[in-house]
């Protein structure tokens, strides 16, 4: 089997049950703005969007009192989401890599088979790492990436390794000038973290023929 690194994204139900979701609204230099990355807004209606698609979800499921408690901070995971993937693509850039949509497909399908079919692969997304159905091929191209991020720049699998991917990805950060709105709390550059919300979403590097990460 072709063997290749990637790195599994954790949202860590422990942590998420912390708080309670945040409703959100802009701030005076950014009015209806959740973060500005880059420059780019992200703006609150876009949170708002990805919250509901995973409560949605949530609603259709047989643990869904369970999960709906376990995701207390889904709207702070959710922001955090968007803003790291802009980090990554921007980590992504700066090391000349890609994904195609054939990548996502091709990966997509490995780990149907590996769950056991696309409802187990949805319900686990779902119930491991917050992730709705509409939103597992985003995470499987920010697996992809940072998985291609790591290769690039020399990262092992080893501690060393994670610490220059993570040093990566913050000098990433750092150069996309991050405001969050306050209603989120504060983005960290060096620790790659927003406010409360400390689940980190680089973990390992993993080789692709072992079983998904996806909790914490």
């Amino acid at each position: 089997m072709h063997r290749r690194r990637r790195t599994a994204l954790i949202l860590s139900a422990a942590l998420v049950a912390a708080a309670p979701l945040l409703a959100a609204c802009g701030d005076q230099s950014h009015p209806g703005a959740a973060a500005v990355v880059g420059g780019q807004r992200i703006d609150v209606s876009a949170v708002q969007a990805k919250v509901q698609d995973v409560r949605d979800a949530q609603q259709l499921s047989p643990q869904s009192e369970q999960l709906i408690k376990d995701t207390g901070q889904l709207g702070r995971a959710k922001l955090y989401d968007l803003i790291v993937d802009r980090v990554v693509q921007r980590a992504a850039d700066d090391a000349g890599v890609r994904v195609s949509r054939k990548e996502i497909q091709d990966e997509r399908g490995r780990l149907v088979e590996q769950a056991g079919g696309e409802e187990q692969l949805v319900a686990m997304y779902l119930q491991q790492r917050g992730v709705a159905p509409d939103q597992v091929d985003d995470a499987v191209r920010r697996d992809i990436l940072v998985g291609k991020i790591a290769t690039a720049i020399g990262a092992a699998n080893s501690p060393d390794g994670q610490q220059q991917l993570n040093e990566t990805f913050t000098a990433a950060a750092k150069s996309l000038d991050i405001d969050v709105n306050p209603r989120y709390g504060a983005w960290d550059d060096k620790k790659l973290e927003l406010g409360t919300y400390k689940a980190p979403w680089i973990t390992e590097v993993s080789r692709a023929e072992e079983p998904v990460e996806a909790g914490a």
